[in-house]
């Protein structure tokens, strides 16, 4: 069985990340989602709008058919990739530079292969909080 890996908020759940599960499962059997812990998010940036808990995000996407199993991660780290049991790491296409970059190498390094995969066009997380805070502005107003 071959075993993807990708990583993420998911905090707006969207059509985009329903996408980009299901474009995993075509190059792996088993997905694994690792949700980024809410608490690390609001360490490094206290000002963050976070909707659900990680408790909640991990309710959201183990109920979805299409993943396997859901973990929780601070950060995209050699530390943290050593500690799952993965064949393949997805990255988004626009996920380059820093932690990406060294995400990516330590799979090179490690036996593991890496694939980058498209987004849906047009939609976005950070998008969708812009939109929900111009309507809260507009009722306010």
């Amino acid at each position: 069985m071959t075993k993807i890996l990708t990583f993420g908020v998911y905090d707006y759940f969207h059509l985009g990340h329903l996408r980009l599960f299901k474009q995993c499962k075509n190059y792996a059997d088993y997905l694994i989602v690792a949700v980024q812990d809410g608490e690390y998010i609001l360490k490094y940036k206290p000002d963050a709008k976070i909707m659900y808990s990680t408790e909640e995000r991990i309710e959201i996407l183990e109920n979805l058919r299409v993943v396997d199993e859901v973990m929780v991660y601070d950060s995209v780290s050699a530390d943290t990739l050593k500690k799952i049991d993965f064949d393949i790491l997805a990255l988004g296409e626009d996920h380059r530079g820093g932690r990406f970059d060294e995400a990516e190498q330590w799979c090179h390094e490690n036996g593991k292969d890496v694939v980058r995969l498209k987004r849906t066009l047009g939609i976005c997380s950070s998008g969708i909080k812009r939109r929900l805070s111009n309507d809260s502005q507009r009722e306010n107003n």
